[in-house]
């Protein structure tokens, strides 16, 4: 068996409507070496299901964080980092 190499592990944080949907509060997840950006992240979330394809469609409004400041797709992930998805908030 191959020895596990060149993954990173991190915290996923999921908020609000995305939480009902995936029933899911967080969890941590080892990511493998080609998985660098939050983009990449939620792509490769996307591959999960058609529940978790839906959620973080391409399409979709969401607000993606990487340890506590907003993120976009290029925002580089990091060991040990949190990446938390939210929808975005409406003001009123």
């Amino acid at each position: 068996m191959p020895e596990k190499e060149n993954v990173m592990k991190i915290q996923l944080r999921f908020f609000a409507s995305i939480r009902e949907a995936l029933n899911l509060s967080q969890e941590t997840l080892e990511l493998p070496a080609s998985i660098a950006t939050v983009g990449e992240l939620r792509t490769f979330l996307r591959t999960r299901g058609p529940v978790w394809a839906e959620v973080l469609a391409e399409g979709r409004s969401l607000r993606m964080a990487f340890n506590q400041e907003l993120a976009n797709a290029d925002t580089a992930l990091a060991e040990s980092g949190e990446v938390a998805f939210f929808p975005p908030v409406t003001g009123g």
